[in-house]
């Protein structure tokens, strides 16, 4: 079992949620073990970006997107709902900031309901 740390975001994801919802949602990735990252399968994906190995894992609605720190540590960098811009961007692995992500982020829905007037 790994230790799971959470960066700012994932912080601020996991409590807009309810407490009952935060354990849901964390419990898929308390229970990684090294076998699962050396051999990823669904819900668990791996890819390489600026130079490290990324993991990303499907949770319900949510994606965590984590790296593994040393032996013990799992760090995740974002949680970001399934359905969401900055989800799509991620996973198309553009380069992007979390300000960029965010940017982005209200540009698209300002976009969106230009198209309704």
């Amino acid at each position: 079992m790994y230790q799971v740390t959470f960066s700012e975001q994932s912080m601020r994801e996991l409590n807009r949620l309810d407490k009952l919802a935060q354990l849901d949602v964390i419990e898929p990735i308390s229970k990684i073990r090294p076998d699962d990252l050396s051999h990823p399968r669904e819900p668990l994906g791996k890819f390489h970006r600026n130079g490290k190995d990324y993991y990303r894992l499907r949770a319900g609605d949510f994606r965590f997107y984590f790296e593994v720190k040393d032996e013990t540590t799992l760090h995740t960098h974002y949680i970001l709902h399934k359905a969401s811009l900055e989800d799509w961007l991620f996973r198309m692995k553009l380069p992007v900031s979390e300000q960029q992500l965010v940017e982005q982020h209200s540009k698209f829905w300002k976009y969106l309901e230009g198209l309704t007037k």
